[in-house]
C-alpha cells in the first residue's frame, strides 16, 4: 500500500501543496487549483514547470495544469453562444477560473491511491460579469497514473454554454525529437494560418511554433520520446477537441516567465471542449471533462 505524506508550502505568493508517495510527487496551488508538477519517482517530469515561473496571485504560473473556464483563449474567438454568457467589457485570456483561490475540499487517501478535491464557489453566481449559478470542481487522483477530472454542474434555472481545457504542460527531452500520434488524419485548425482547416498527414512533429485545434480527437493521444525511451499517454473523456501547442524560440522570448530555451522542453496537449465542441449545460445538469496521464517505455 502506498504512503502519501501531504506539505503545505510558500511559493512567491502562492499557497501549494506538496504530496508525496513513495511512487511519484505532486505540486498544487490554491489558486487557480493548478498542478504545477509531477514526476514519478527516479524519471523525468511529466509535467512541466517553467525555470522562470512567476508565482503571483493573479498571475497563472506557466505550469503543470491550468485551468481553463468558463472560455478557452480569447473570447472573441470562442463561439456566439460562449460569448453571450459573458457581460463585461475586458474578458481575461482563457476565462476566470485560473487566476482565483480555489477551496481545498478534502485530500483522501484509499489504498493505493489519493484523492484531492478543490471547487471554485465563486462560480455559484458570485463571478465578475458572469452571473450564471455552476458548481465547479476539480478532482486530482494520485495513482498509477495521474487522473484529472473537471466537473461543471449547472445549478441555475437557465442553460449555460462555455468552452474550456485542461491546459496541460508536458515535459519532454527535446521537442524538435518527438512525436505525437493519435492525430493522424484528424482535421485541425491551423491558428497561426489564418485559422484555416487543414488535415493532418501522419504524426505531428514539430519544426517551428506549433498552435493549433486538433477536432474529434480519439480518446487516446501520446507523445513519443525517442531520448527519453518514454511513451507519455493521455487518456481523455468528456472531449472532442484538443490543442496542440509550443512558443518555439521568437515566442518564448516574449515570454517572461519562459526561458529563451525553455519551448525546447516543454509541449503542450491541451484536453479541451473548444471550437464547435462546446459545452451547454442545461438546468441540472452535469459535465465532466477528464484526462488520465500515465507513462511507459516506448
Amino acid at each position: 500500500m502506498a504512503t502519501f505524506k501531504v506539505e503545505t508550502e510558500l511559493h512567491g505568493e502562492l499557497n501549494c501543496w506538496r504530496i508525496t508517495s513513495d511512487r511519484a510527487e505532486l505540486l498544487i496551488a490554491q489558486q487557480g487549483a493548478q498542478i504545477l508538477s509531477y514526476q514519478r519517482v527516479g524519471e523525468p517530469p511529466l509535467l512541466w514547470l517553467s525555470d522562470q515561473a512567476i508565482f503571483t496571485k493573479g498571475k497563472s504560473v506557466r505550469a503543470g495544469v491550468p485551468v481553463c473556464w468558463p472560455w478557452f483563449g480569447n473570447l472573441q474567438r470562442n463561439p456566439a453562444a460562449v460569448q453571450g454568457m459573458y457581460r463585461g467589457k475586458q474578458a481575461p485570456a482563457h476565462g476566470l477560473a485560473r487566476t482565483r483561490d480555489w477551496q481545498l475540499l478534502g485530500i483522501e487517501e484509499a489504498g493505493n491511491t489519493l484523492r484531492i478535491e478543490f471547487e471554485l464557489p465563486e462560480a455559484q453566481g458570485e463571478l465578475p460579469d458572469w452571473p450564471h449559478d455552476v458548481e465547479l470542481k476539480l478532482s486530482a487522483v494520485m495513482g498509477d497514473a495521474l487522473e484529472l477530472s473537471l466537473i461543471s454542474r449547472n445549478r441555475g434555472n437557465s442553460p449555460v454554454t462555455i468552452s474550456q481545457a485542461l491546459h496541460s504542460y508536458f515535459a519532454v527531452s527535446d521537442v524538435r525529437q518527438v512525436r505525437v500520434e493519435g492525430v493522424e488524419g484528424l482535421n485541425y485548425i491551423e491558428t497561426l494560418a489564418d485559422w484555416e482547416q487543414r488535415q493532418q498527414q501522419g504524426a505531428l512533429t514539430f519544426t517551428a511554433e506549433t498552435d493549433r485545434i486538433y477536432l474529434n480527437t480519439p480518446e487516446r493521444l501520446s507523445i513519443v520520446d525517442p531520448h527519453w525511451n518514454r511513451r507519455i499517454t493521455l487518456s481523455s473523456g468528456g472531449s472532442r477537441s484538443a490543442v496542440i501547442w509550443n512558443p518555439w524560440t521568437d515566442r518564448a522570448r516574449e515570454l517572461p516567465d519562459m526561458a529563451d530555451d525553455g519551448w525546447q522542453r516543454m509541449l503542450c496537449i491541451e484536453t479541451a471542449n473548444v471550437w464547435n465542441d462546446v459545452v451547454e449545460l442545461q438546468p441540472g445538469a452535469c459535465s465532466v471533462l477528464t484526462v488520465s496521464i500515465g507513462s511507459g517505455v516506448i
